[in-house]
């Protein structure tokens, strides 16, 4: 039997399109993986828009939202509305309510309470100079990181430094809004994603942002390298995956070395994450990243 497997996308992501992201190339990259692995396993990969997820989800046996880079963009509640309606026809991976959690970086207040070890984090309904001013005195830090709470990929996100002009509003999260004390590991050091398919470790990946900046993306000049993470730094990482109460089918742990010199979760992403398969060892079918990512998934599709 072959299992048919739609991985979503948003429309910037897909050929064709006029407002097509400079970053298209990660989802031809990723893919270039994927496919071929899934294919070795019985399972056809087909690229699918997210907003005909609900409308096509019928004609396949899972549904992974893998490439929906715009969800963020005020299109939130129209993404969730779509997987909850598409959940109901076939497997949504990972589960809707775990997409749903996810959605919402506040969800670090949650890991947080649980003893995994998180950066300190402030959430504000809406960001004001007097709520940033109160975050410089909790963070007990001169320069912080103001991101919305529902984000991806820098937008919307400012480094503000004491003292200096305040950011204008079309710069600013448009709505609720998290703040963080800004860590000079991501310059000094990088940042550091740890990938986990089934619960099980698979590769790892140092990104540095570009000299000068902090952001560790691509569209911004960052760099990735391949990343043997110690055994310390996986037990780091371990403390938050064992936080929760599901074991997700894909799951990044994105960290950054706090001032105590501990590795601290920035974000933790079960959505839409990309995966850095190319520092997966292998090529094509035989990228292990994406074989263990297939295996995977073919056990949840077979039980």
């Amino acid at each position: 039997m072959t299992f048919k497997i739609a991985v979503l996308a948003s429309d910037n992501m897909i050929a064709g399109n006029p407002e097509t992201r400079e970053d298209y190339f990660e989802l031809e990259e990723q893919m270039g993986k994927i496919t071929p692995a899934f294919k070795e396993l019985d399972m056809d990969v087909e690229i699918m828009p997210w907003r005909k997820a609900a409308e096509m989800a019928e004609n396949f046996d899972a549904i992974l939202p893998l490439f929906v880079w715009d969800y963020f963009e005020g299109n939130e509640e129209a993404f969730i509305t779509e997987m909850a309606k598409a959940s109901q026809k076939t497997q949504l991976f990972n589960d809707f309510d775990i997409l749903k959690w996810n959605a919402n970086k506040s969800y670090l207040d949650e890991l947080d309470g649980s003893g995994a070890p998180v950066i300190q984090t402030i959430y504000l309904e809406r960001v004001t100079e007097a709520g940033i001013a109160k975050a410089f005195e909790t963070l007990e830090s001169d320069k912080i990181v103001i991101k919305p709470d529902v984000g991806g990929g820098a937008w919307r996100q400012v480094l503000y430094t004491q003292g200096t002009p305040f950011p204008d509003k079309d710069e600013l999260p448009p709505e609720g809004a998290m703040v963080q004390a800004f860590l000079p590991s991501v310059q000094s050091e990088g940042e550091y994603s740890f990938l986990y398919f089934g619960g099980h470790f698979s590769h790892g990946v140092l990104k540095k942002p570009k000299s000068g900046d902090y952001r560790i993306q691509s569209l911004y000049g960052g760099t990735e390298e391949t990343y043997v993470p110690t055994s310390e730094e996986r037990a780091s990482a371990r403390l938050i995956l064992d936080a929760l109460d599901f074991t997700p089918l894909y799951a990044r742990v994105d960290l950054l070395r706090g001032t105590d010199g501990a590795l601290r979760l920035i974000e933790l992403e079960l959505l839409e994450p990309y995966l850095y398969l190319p520092h997966a060892e292998g090529k094509g079918a035989e990228n292990k990243g994406a074989q263990k990512l297939a295996e995977a998934l073919k056990k949840k599709l077979a039980s």
